[in-house]
């Protein structure tokens, strides 16, 4: 099973049998059967048929809307989760301040120790570069996260670590390319452009994934309710930031799959992919998100959609049976 990313703009996507095509000024240049579609994801102007989206909901596709530079419009759905008992207990949940301090500071403690991990790795990789001072500051939020914390210092410490990683994460680019730090609506370097793709699609399938076990995707734990945002969905994609999208796009950068010339720059001084270097970029991201390996985390085969699930399975049963959460970290 995979995802089917529907970029070129202007198709058109009818239903035929158990299959979809995809026709471009109305003569048909593909057909993909359902049965071998996981998920769809739609950027910009493409337009499915009463049928097609008939199809994609019989089958229980959960099909994303992005616009044209990858934000989340929308996503379609079957009905809504039945597990009510779970979305009451996350009500419940969120509203002890105890639990919930606990549970963010675990995800904040991972996510720094994954950004840890990625630059102990370029530096074991890399002997000519290092970075102490970012590194040190790591190990010492690290440190600090080791006792409890209010959940204002937790996001406090959080974006201090991100910045020192970030600083750091920049100077592992090599090909003349320039990071300074990070930047988004709009990404202003092509670093941050395909950062920033990355991390939205990472997030529907955070959102797809939390929704599927039953969550409420708006009530999270780190992220402070927001009207319109997913924050138990953000909760989640931070374990994976760093282990997914930081590491693909130091390496499609660093082995010139991806370079300057495939982005464009627009009139509000953002960057953004040119349509080819796009699809190349998804096809990257599919093949890591399906790529098998033996996860330290579990001991067992996986692939990171399979982990994504599995946290937020986890996540269920932590606040469910009172099963202690260990959020995921990144792999040496």
């Amino acid at each position: 099973m995979s995802s089917l990313y529907l970029v070129e703009q202007g198709l058109l996507i009818r239903q035929n049998g158990e299959r979809l095509i995809l026709y471009r000024d109305k003569a048909p240049i593909a057909e993909v059967p359902l049965m071998k579609i996981e998920r769809v994801v739609v950027f910009g102007h493409v337009h499915l048929t009463t049928g097609a989206i008939s199809a994609l909901l019989r089958h229980g596709i959960d099909t994303t809307f992005l616009s044209w530079h990858g934000r989340l419009k929308g996503r379609l759905v079957a009905l809504e989760s039945k597990n009510i008992p779970l979305r009451l207990k996350q009500y419940e949940r969120a509203r002890d301040e105890a639990f919930a301090c606990e549970l963010a500071r675990r995800i904040v403690r991972a996510k720094v120790h994954s950004s840890l991990r990625v630059l102990l790795r370029y530096q074991r990789n890399h002997p000519e570069w290092s970075a102490p001072e970012a590194i040190a500051q790591l190990e010492r939020t690290l440190q600090t996260l080791e006792q409890p914390q209010t959940l204002p210092s937790l996001r406090g410490l959080e974006g201090q670590a991100a910045a020192a990683y970030f600083q750091a994460y920049g100077n592992m680019f090599r090909r003349s390319l320039r990071f300074h730090k990070r930047s988004r609506r709009p990404p202003r370097d092509p670093v941050n452009a395909a950062l920033s793709l990355g991390y939205s699609l990472l997030f529907g399938e955070a959102v797809a994934f939390v929704s599927s076990v039953g969550f409420d995707p708006y009530l999270g734990f780190l992220h402070a309710p927001e009207y319109g945002r997913c924050s138990l969905a953000l909760d989640l994609m931070e374990e994976f930031r760093a282990a997914i999208v930081d590491r693909l796009v130091l390496t499609l950068f660093n082995t010139e799959v991806l370079v300057p010339a495939y982005f464009t720059t627009s009139e509000n001084a953002g960057v953004w992919f040119v349509p080819e270097a796009k699809k190349r970029f998804l096809r990257e991201y599919e093949e890591t998100m399906q790529r098998a390996f033996i996860s330290r985390h579990t001991g067992h085969r996986t692939t990171f959609r399979r982990l994504l699930l599995e946290q937020a399975e986890h996540l269920a049963r932590a606040l469910l049976h009172g099963e202690e959460y260990r959020p995921y970290v990144a792999e040496p």
